[in-house]
């Protein structure tokens, strides 16, 4: 009988974990430099473009978590509705795209820190020269933190629940302030284009932001995986759907801002360090400062709230031994999955030493976002058709029933696959040759290439060397809730 997951948590705090994970003020601060360079003056309308597929996902993940509350959630829903395999892969490039997420964000934090110190007057130490850019020092420094969150999240989910909402409440606090303030002190004039889709530069623009802003909106599930261990498994769903409204309203707030303050020159240019540049052109030091530590408080949250999704996702699987059975092993003193909470920051700290051979922080980051939201168009993109595939019973019933949970699922998914599908088509196009550098087409799509084949690789290896049930029924454990809602033929 599998480890059961101690139930201590509530729709606050699952409203916490979905927040922290998608990390608006990391966001806002990296995400929106990256998406003003494939998109220029056009933020908040990609943003809200992005919202509405994003929308039909979070309609999905409700209702499967309404019908089947499991911490593996995508990884079960799509085994049972569409094929092992599909749920298997499913639940594995969202594990590897989070151990990627956590990689750079370690270099991110390493490199805010060291912006902090800088404003501090700290400009080398032992004779080096401090440089946030620099990837060596910063994952160096990352390094530790993450260590230092990994062991946090060992102790306690509602622990790490309690201490991420006085960060959030502090980070949400400067970002309305900053951005409130930005948009009447800002020079530029408003623009009705800002918020045109028909004014977009190119079609590939289009496609290459839709994609970094669905990865801005990609962690509101985190709140999915920790449904057994809340109270009731509807706070789950409630906390998502909460916090990704809230991500909605803060993005098309910064969006608007930070283009009211800043170039678009300045926009692109400024990488790792546009929040603290945007924080610098608003107010004089110390206020100046406070972007900058509510970003390394983004930072921290993050990379905690990243180790605890991706650790249930894997619980759920080695339960059903897909995975090996040392991610099943419950702490007795803290009713988490304490050794692989340890061993996911042990891989995650691998990973960011192995992406040391990118030498900037911000080729590191575009690279490793843009890699990431392919993968979870493909990991929301399938989940959205397992809901459609699990409910198509309902379009013989009321019209408004079946939209939301079979047409908008199957629209937002047919969005985010052929937006996938177009970045893939146009990093393979792009150039004739393959270099390790992040803005070579062919690197760019091997990360996602590699994360996919993997997950092929380690299914079979599920399938045929552990011989886990899972492959041959598809339903994982403790997925025997009864399909209630879909005719007897969908089950």
């Amino acid at each position: 009988m599998a480890a059961e997951l101690r139930k201590s948590l509530g729709v606050v705090d699952g409203v916490v974990i979905a927040a922290s994970s998608t990390a608006a003020t990391s966001s806002i601060g990296i995400g929106m430099g990256l998406i003003a360079g494939a998109v220029g003056l056009h933020l908040p309308i990609i943003m809200l473009l992005a919202f509405l597929p994003v929308l039909g996902i979070a309609s999905a993940f409700a209702r499967l978590n309404r019908t089947e509350p499991n911490c593996g959630n995508s990884y079960v829903w799509v085994g049972r509705s569409l094929s092992p395999w599909l749920g298997f892969l499913s639940g594995w490039v969202n594990m590897v795209g989070t151990v990627v997420f956590l990689a750079y964000t370690t270099t991110v934090t390493g490199s805010v820190l060291l912006q902090l110190a800088g404003e501090a007057g700290l400009h080398s130490l032992a004779g080096h020269v401090l440089d946030p850019g620099d990837t060596l020092q910063t994952t160096l420094i990352g390094l530790v933190v993450l260590a230092f969150v990994t062991v946090a999240a060992v102790t306690g989910i509602d622990i790490a629940a309690r201490i991420q909402r006085y960060l959030l409440v502090f980070e949400y606090l400067v970002l309305l302030g900053f951005c409130g303030y930005g948009l009447f002190a800002g020079s530029h004039p408003f623009s009705s284009d800002w918020f045109n889709p028909f004014t977009l530069p190119s079609v590939s623009g289009l496609a290459q932001g839709m994609v970094l802003a669905v990865f801005c909106y990609w962690g509101f599930d985190a709140a999915f995986s920790v449904t057994e261990e809340v109270r009731e498994p509807r706070d789950a769903s409630r906390g998502g759907v909460i916090a990704l409204f809230t991500m909605l309203a803060l993005f098309l707030l910064g969006g608007t801002a930070f283009q009211r303050v800043l170039s678009p020159a300045q926009l692109a240019d400024h990488g790792t360090e546009g929040l603290t540049f945007f924080g610098n052109l608003l107010a004089h030091q110390p206020l100046a400062a406070l972007p900058l530590v509510a970003l390394m408080f983004s930072a921290v949250a993050s990379l905690q709230s990243g180790v605890i999704p991706t650790v249930r996702g894997m619980f759920a699987m080695g339960r059903d031994r897909t995975l090996g059975r040392v991610w099943t092993r419950v702490s007795p003193k803290y009713g988490t999955p304490a050794a692989g909470t340890l061993l996911v920051g042990a891989i995650a700290s691998l990973v960011a030493v192995a992406s040391l051979v990118i030498p900037r922080v911000s080729d590191l980051i575009s690279a490793a976002v843009s890699a990431i939201g392919i993968v979870v168009a493909l990991y929301y993109g399938l989940t959205a058709l397992a809901a459609a595939v699990r409910f198509r019973g309902l379009l013989r019933g009321a019209r408004r029933e079946a939209l939301g949970a079979v047409v908008a699922p199957v629209l937002s998914a047919v969005v985010l696959f052929a937006l996938g599908g177009y970045m893939c088509w146009g990093y393979a196009t792009s150039t004739d040759h393959f270099a390790l550098r992040a803005d070579n087409g062919w690197f760019a799509l091997m990360v996602p290439v590699l994360m996919v084949a993997t997950g092929v690789v380690a299914a079979a290896w599920a399938k045929w060397v552990r011989k886990s049930p899972y492959f041959s029924t598809g339903l994982a454990t403790d997925a025997d809730t009864a399909d209630l809602l879909a005719p007897p033929s969908a089950v």
